[in-house]
């Protein structure tokens, strides 16, 4: 009864974030991020992204990251070493194009709690391999999150999630872009959680929205 539960939530969620990006001039994101132990400390990230344009199926970009990432203390101030692949088809005077990336990227998360408040800090660098060029990027990252009818992110949680993201170049310019994001989310048990919100998006020479659906996977391969 509570998978059917919350399987109608996902699906209300859904239809609604999909019914406001329909009438609006908003891209959406549809997001998938599995973080998962291999043991007490090393763990398996995967994710994929699929960006649209609009709400429907004009790809924007496709990406898919994976890695191994292992706990420098318990549970907590993780290291990782990541692959990610990205395809993206951008309109250029009209027409659309398509670039393939191959990214090597090297992350450090730490992660805090402040009563409700849940705080993470992620510190990124990107070697960046695309079809003509190289390039390197430094990304900072600070989201939280805080339960709504609970005090602790426990099953059946409703919580707000914002975060704020910086992206600097090593070459010029060093600006790269900013992202802020907010959104609800659900906790569905202790290993799943889903979210809906909204992104904007401040590059050098535009501004865009972007509506996000994600959904969180921290299954574990091992059962102990």
């Amino acid at each position: 009864m509570e998978i059917i539960r919350s399987v109608a939530l996902l699906i209300f969620i859904v239809a609604t974030t999909l019914s406001f990006a329909q009438k609006s001039d908003l891209g959406a994101w549809y997001m998938y991020f599995g973080n998962n132990k291999i043991n007490k400390k090393w763990n398996w990230h995967n994710e994929i992204q699929y960006r649209n344009f609009d709400a429907g199926g004009d790809l924007e970009q496709l990406l898919i990251r994976t890695g191994i990432g292992y706990d420098l203390s318990e549970n907590n101030n993780n290291v990782l070493l990541g692959y990610g692949f990205i395809l993206s088809q951008p309109y250029v005077n009209g027409e659309k194009k398509e670039n393939i990336e191959h990214r090597i990227f090297q992350q450090f998360i730490t992660k805090q709690q402040f009563g409700r408040i849940y705080l993470q800090h992620r510190y990124r660098l990107e070697e960046r391999f695309l079809q003509d060029d190289f390039r390197m990027r430094f990304r900072y990252f600070l989201g939280l999150n805080i339960p709504i009818n609970n005090k602790e992110m426990l099953p059946k949680t409703f919580y707000a999630s914002v975060y704020n993201e910086i992206f600097l170049n090593f070459n010029s310019p060093t600006f790269d872009r900013n992202r802020v994001y907010g959104a609800l989310g659900y906790v569905i048990n202790k290993n799943l959680r889903i979210e809906a919100g909204y992104m904007n998006q401040i590059q050098e020479n535009k501004n865009r929205g972007q509506v996000q659906i994600g959904f969180y996977n921290n299954i574990p391969f091992n059962k102990k």
